[in-house]
């Protein structure tokens, strides 16, 4: 219905935020991460949308990126997973963060959110850790302007450039996936394993 709204940020509280757009004020319902990341009151925001059309409620949910929105569709997808809990994920962690703890079955982390129980944890682990793919943990490519592109076949260095991406050194990852080489011929599967291996050293 709405891919996005920008206007002019009227009110913020604790649940969300009031948008001005050509005369309308949309209440738009967020995480606590939107929250963060929208300007003071009288500025310009942009909020990508989704709207929620319930029995008893329809809810407009505004994210301040796309990425953010992504996640969020992906988790109310999961069974048991409500818009509220979705959000109450997204507000406890960054979308970085929670693709990693998904990809590396961090059930501890993804249950620290308010409202969301060990088990609950678990299947959204199992849902959705196969959808994780190396543009998600990354928050984009990592591939340089009129670069090449990488080969599928070459898993180990794609592999090699998301867990760079992530934060850890050339050596780090090269030694990491030195360990797991052969395992896998993909490289979504060549990261899981560099990362569950490092995690438990």
């Amino acid at each position: 219905m709405y891919a996005f709204i920008e206007g002019v940020v009227c009110e913020k509280s604790q649940g969300g935020l009031v948008l001005m757009a050509g005369g309308v004020g949309y209440q738009l319902v967020c995480s606590l991460t939107t929250l963060q990341a929208a300007p003071p009151n009288g500025e310009i925001m942009r909020c990508y949308t989704y709207f929620s059309v319930r029995e008893d409620a329809m809810e407009l949910y505004g994210f301040a990126t796309q990425e953010e929105k992504s996640l969020f569709m992906r988790l109310i997808g999961v069974s048991g997973v409500g818009p509220k809990m979705a959000l109450s994920l997204l507000g406890a962690m960054s979308v970085h963060d929670l693709h990693v703890a998904i990809l590396m079955d961090d059930i501890t982390a993804i249950s620290r959110a308010p409202g969301i129980g060990k088990k609950t944890a678990q299947r959204i682990a199992l849902e959705l850790r196969d959808k994780e793919t190396q543009m998600d943990i990354t928050g984009g490519t990592t591939q340089k302007p009129g670069a090449a592109a990488v080969l599928p076949s070459d898993a180990v260095g794609e592999a090699m450039e998301a867990l760079v991406a992530l934060g850890y050194s050339s050596v780090e990852a090269r030694n990491a996936l030195a360990r797991v080489k052969g395992q896998s011929d993909r490289a979504d599967e060549l990261i899981t394993l560099a990362l569950r291996g490092m995690a438990s050293m």
